[in-house]
């Protein structure tokens, strides 16, 4: 069982290609700078053009020979997705897809296409974007899909009847309804590929409690009572640590999960881990995988 893995234990990634959605901060720019110094093209997937410049510039500063592609993506609007899959597309290769981007605790709003914003963004965007590439992933021998969930996956419940929280709106649970979300389409997307025999596979991570933007629309009586246990909480740079992992170590395989190993998965180096019997529930997966093609259009054919 791989564990203890750190920024450090990246291997070379010369020849490779990775796209990291939200990758111009947090713990997507944190992956996106040690692939980038390891060799990789890495493209970042951004919803703004500005931050990205800045996050491309930040990265070459330290390192001048980085090969870096700024991709612009809006995971709230399915246009949005699908151009930037268009441009992905004509990459020769990608090694990697690292659906990293999301937000939490959003005040309420509905994407472009009307989705409740958190599971439009956290799991209907990335899910659209995956069954786009999934065709250029498969050419590449031996790519991976990382899909990011949280811990606090543990205490989501898929609302199918109030899918965009149109009679109810619960800022925290629908946050971890996405993230449940997210491991029910990682766990349900590696059973599709081994059936294909397909030599791409699919993984999850979570970052542990990482101290990034992503806690922008706490309350601000919440961010006061965290500010004394902030030494708990992991840089950006720590909790890119299981992204990396799932993206480059070797001995990886479909379907594993990986996340912090210590102070109750809320930091320290990546290792795998586990996730609710709930998230590993095949019949809810594929509720939900059948719920997603027919909101996003997009049907990945597996």
């Amino acid at each position: 069982m791989i564990s203890n893995f750190t920024a450090a234990d990246v291997p070379d990634q010369q020849g490779k290609t990775f796209l990291i959605t939200g990758a111009n901060t947090g713990i997507g720019y944190e992956a996106a700078k040690v692939l980038a110094e390891r060799g990789a093209r890495v493209l970042l997937g951004c919803r703004s053009p500005a931050r990205a410049e800045a996050a491309v510039e930040n990265i070459r500063a330290a390192h001048p020979a980085a090969d870096l592609g700024i991709v612009e993506l809006d995971l709230g609007d399915l246009a949005s997705v699908r151009q930037a899959a268009e441009v992905v597309a004509a990459e020769p290769r990608l090694d990697g897809l690292l659906n990293n981007a999301g937000i939490m605790r959003a005040p309420y709003r509905l994407t472009n296409d009307g989705f409740e914003s958190q599971f439009g963004v956290n799991h209907l965007g990335h899910f659209a974007l995956t069954g786009l590439l999934l065709p250029t992933l498969e050419q590449t021998a031996g790519s991976r899909i990382v899909v990011t969930s949280s811990v606090g996956h543990r205490r989501g419940q898929i609302l199918f009847d109030d899918i965009n929280a149109v009679e109810r709106y619960n800022a925290m649970e629908r946050y971890y309804m996405s993230k449940l979300a997210n491991l029910l389409f990682m766990y349900e997307l590696d059973r599709r590929l081994r059936a294909k025999g397909s030599g791409t596979i699919a993984v999850g991570v979570h970052p542990g409690i990482s101290n990034t933007e992503l806690m922008r629309h706490m309350p601000r009586l919440t961010r006061v009572i965290f500010l004394p246990l902030t030494f708990l909480l992991s840089s950006p740079a720590e909790g890119a640590w299981s992204t990396l992992l799932g993206a480059t170590a070797s001995g990886v395989e479909g379907g594993q999960y990986f996340g912090p190993g210590k102070r109750f998965e809320w930091g320290g180096p990546a290792k795998q881990v586990d996730s609710t019997d709930l998230s590993k529930d095949p019949a809810l997966a594929k509720r939900l995988w059948d719920l997603s093609v027919e909101l996003t259009g997009v049907d990945p054919a597996l």
